[in-house]
């Protein structure tokens, strides 16, 4: 029985536990909003503020902060200025009456100057440092003399080195006061927003010197609470920063305090490098800071309350919720928490360019989609329907008016039909002349068989150019529907590559790090991109090297042994003096390597040339080589080559496939003129990882490949580009192997030898007769064969293009890396 209701009491225990939790937390957040409206939104941030600056004073007579932070405030939240006004008075009026009677004064001169100065067209925002500056001046020196009845030298410094000091921190509370009203903030501080909240923070601190809690200076207790805070989220340097700011405006309200300067300055600076050891760590350094400096500022006697007062603080900031640093740590650059805000960021702004990347890939599949064949009828269908439509055509010029149309379509629809529709084809081959039996038939069944016969020849002319426009219209809607095709598809792949996330690397890069440093190798940092196999991205640091190839003829090598594949330095930036860094970037290297050889020559030996070459690297470890005839020879036969292989190039390049991009180019060389200018392509994509070829051959010349005395021949049989819109890409798939020899040529060189039947023979023959590899002088050799055959005469543009594939051999084996250590798996 106890057991029983142990089972029944302990859920429900456990269930009331996570309730009372949720409901505390529920509490909590509740208050923490309500507190957020009431200080930022309500304004009462702003009137504490307020009544602090109207209550500061420094070098004992002067209240330069109530006038700048009004203006301030009237400027950013002009709805708050009255709440601004009031805490500033009631802050002056702590003080004494005469600084009453100046804040009052200074900040109605300021407004009838701002309606002044309104109706004018200058820029507000330029002109309020100044306007404070003439309103503070004008206000004092007139304080002065109502109750001196004169104005001494001294004075008139005071109220110059008042007014100046108006002038700068107007520039400066500009830039912070909008920091205590925004409840949000999306961006992060920059560096002068982070200082100028600092001079803020010092300036409200000085309103509470004169304060003690226990003989304890409340201002020396918030200055280094401050201080802590700060060194905790931001580190030393931010720490010390604020310890000079705050000590420096602090020791100007009290000059007999000026060690405190030194004492907040040190105590932030160790703070921030103790903060590995948390909020203990950062405490430790301004206890550490406080006995060091307390005993030269002031001595034995008062290092106890110097102390007590670096405990409170020390108090207060251990009682600091972490939510709280953390939101502060968010906006300062360079904390950790302002990283991952700003990693989280991207990674959102990354999320929305891949969706909409997504979104338009989507697109362009519908608008695809709607180029094809899908939801159009069949061609049987299609066909049908246009016989009928045909011959209603007919029957409409013919059997409407006839006599007999109730017999020969009520009573004899199907013969009447399957015979009109027969003379119809056999009018549409120019057989009908033939065909007498069908003649026969059809005199016998109609009466008007030759008027009818002479509608349907003549009906089929406009039928034949009917379904010749159709016909466009379908090859030209395919080739729109592949070319949206493409592009969606490019998107697609796009909206991965954005997606995919970084992997992290941190324990490979550590072991990386470990095992170059056991081998003797000082290494600053490493930064690993990508191990993906063949698509390897590494980023090193090292001691500079003076150019000796460490990075080559080591690291490099030991890479090759960690990641089990050849690793290469891809670039090397040498530090220029001796105590800095090289910075490497190392990838994976290609498993073959291409070289290629050109010979080129225009007709009769002229400088402009009908052929154009080039060679593409694609960026995906693919190389192509391709060589394109303009039609005829010189400046338009070169520009209609060259232009066929600059849009090859910037389309191959975006990713397209071969087959789209070739129909693409030919799309736009057919429809951008109506003259008779055509140009042949013939190109080779070869994969450098494993060294298999494409050739596409448009209108070309066939393509041999040498493997030792063995010649293969690659041809494909289509037209040049441009003479019809479609046309089916025929695709040659071939494995390369290192060592082979590739060789294209245009057809000046396959064409060129004089008097030789056979071409192809007669080029196999040469080629296998070459002895040489190299492929400038394969290339060389084939050229001076064609022109030697021709009596040195160049009858036409010649272009041979050589490209030999081979293993890429690194210079350096791989050194083993791991003699102590376990290898690193790439999976990480």
């Amino acid at each position: 029985m106890e057991r029983i209701e142990r089972n029944l009491i302990e859920p429900i225990t456990d269930v009331t536990i996570e309730k009372t939790q949720y409901t505390l937390t529920q509490w909590f957040h509740r208050f923490q909003v309500k507190l957020e409206h009431l200080f930022l939104q309500k304004g009462l941030l702003l009137v504490l503020v307020g009544f602090l600056l109207g209550r500061a004073l420094i070098l004992s007579e002067l209240t330069p902060f109530a006038l700048p932070f009004f203006a301030s405030v009237f400027m950013m939240k002009k709805g708050k200025a009255g709440l601004a006004m009031i805490a500033l008075t009631g802050g002056s009026m702590t003080l004494s009456a005469d600084v009453t009677i100046f804040t009052l004064l200074a900040i109605i001169i300021f407004l009838v100057s701002y309606k002044l100065i309104q109706k004018m067209k200058i820029d507000l925002i330029k002109a309020i440092p100044t306007l404070v500056l003439v309103s503070s001046i004008i206000a004092k020196l007139t304080l002065v003399y109502i109750m001196e009845a004169t104005i001494t030298l001294h004075d008139g410094m005071m109220v110059g080195v008042e007014a100046g000091l108006g002038f700068i921190l107007t520039l400066i509370f500009l830039q912070s006061v909008p920091l205590l009203t925004e409840k949000r903030r999306k961006q992060s501080f920059k560096t002068e927003e982070v200082i100028c909240f600092i001079i803020l923070i010092a300036s409200v601190l000085t309103g509470t010197i004169g304060w003690s809690i226990y003989d304890l200076s409340v201002s020396n207790i918030l200055s280094r609470y401050l201080v802590l805070l700060f060194a905790f989220v931001a580190g030393a340097t931010i720490g010390s920063t604020v310890g000079v700011v705050t000590g420096l405006i602090l020791s100007l309200a009290n000059v007999t305090s000026l060690y405190q300067m030194s004492l907040l300055a040190f105590s932030g600076l160790l703070g921030g490098l103790l903060k590995e050891g948390r909020k203990i760590g950062v405490a430790l350094g301004l206890v550490i800071g406080t006995l060091l400096l307390g005993l030269y500022g002031e001595g034995a006697d008062q290092l106890q309350p110097t102390l007590f007062e670096s405990i409170a603080a020390i108090l207060v900031f251990l009682l600091t919720p972490k939510g709280m640093i953390g939101k502060i740590a968010r906006f300062i650059p360079g904390t950790p928490e302002h990283s991952a805000e700003q990693q989280q960021y991207l990674r959102k702004v990354r999320d929305v360019t891949a969706n909409r990347v997504a979104q338009f890939s989507t697109v362009f599949q519908a608008l695809s989609n709607s180029f094809s064949d899908y939801g159009f009828p069949t061609d049987d269908e299609d066909k049908d329907r246009e016989t009928d439509y045909f011959l209603s055509n007919v029957t409409e010029k013919t059997c409407q008016t006839c006599f007999k149309k109730e017999v020969c379509w009520a009573k004899n629809f199907t013969k009447t039909y399957d015979l009109m529709k027969d003379i119809m084809q056999e009018c549409d081959t120019n057989s009908l002349s033939y065909n007498h039996k069908l003649t026969r038939e059809w005199d016998k069944h109609c009466v008007r068989s030759k008027k009818v016969i002479d509608v349907i020849e003549q009906e089929l002319t406009y039928y034949q150019a009917n379904q010749k426009l159709k016909k466009q219209v379908k090859e030209s809607r395919k080739l729109v529907a592949d070319q949206l095709l493409g592009v969606s598809q490019v998107m697609s792949d796009f909206a991965k590559e954005i997606q995919r996330e970084g992997e992290n690397h941190h324990v490979l890069e550590e072991q990386i790090l470990d095992a170059l440093q056991a081998f003797g190798i000082q290494i600053g940092h490493v930064d690993i991109y990508s191990v993906e196999q063949g698509n390897v991205d590494i980023e090193i640091s090292i001691p500079y090297c003076n150019g000796s190839g460490e990075c080559e003829k080591l690291i490099a090598p030991m890479l090759s042994d960690i990641l089990e594949e050849t690793i290469l330095v891809k670039k090397e930036d040498c530090s220029a003096y001796p105590n800095g860094y090289c910075h490497v970037s190392l990838g994976s290297a290609k498993a073959y390597v291409i070289d290629t050889g050109v010979a080129h020559a225009a007709k009769g030996g002229g400088l402009v040339s009908g052929d154009s070459y080039s060679t593409i690297e694609l960026g995906v470890g693919k190389h192509a080589v391709a060589i394109s005839d303009g039609m005829g020879n010189g400046e338009r036969a070169h520009y209609e080559s060259n232009e066929t292989l600059q849009l090859l190039k910037k389309i191959l390049q975006s990713g397209i496939e071969e087959k789209v991009a070739i129909k693409s180019i030919n799309s736009i060389l057919s429809l951008r003129t109506t003259d008779e200018i055509f140009s042949t392509l013939d190109l080779a994509v070869i994969d450098l990882q494993d060294a298999s070829a494409k050739f596409l051959k448009i209108g070309s010349t066939p393509s041999y490949i040498k493997r030792g005395d063995k010649i293969s021949k690659i041809q494909a049989s289509n037209l040049p580009m441009g003479i019809i819109e479609d046309f089916e890409v025929e695709v040659v798939d071939e494995q390369l192997k290192a060592g082979d020899l590739l060789i294209m040529m245009s057809d000046g060189i396959f064409e060129g030898p004089k008097h030789v039947e056979n071409y192809d023979m007669w080029m196999k023959r040469k080629i296998k007769e070459i002895e040489t590899n190299d492929p400038q002088e394969v290339a060389d050799l084939i050229m001076e064969e064609v022109i030697r055959t021709r009596a040195g005469q160049i009858q036409d543009d010649m272009t041979v293009v050589v490209t030999k594939i081979d293993h890429n051999t690194p210079k350096w084996a791989a050194i083993p890396a791991y003699v102590y250590q376990k290898k690193p798996s790439k999976a990480m």
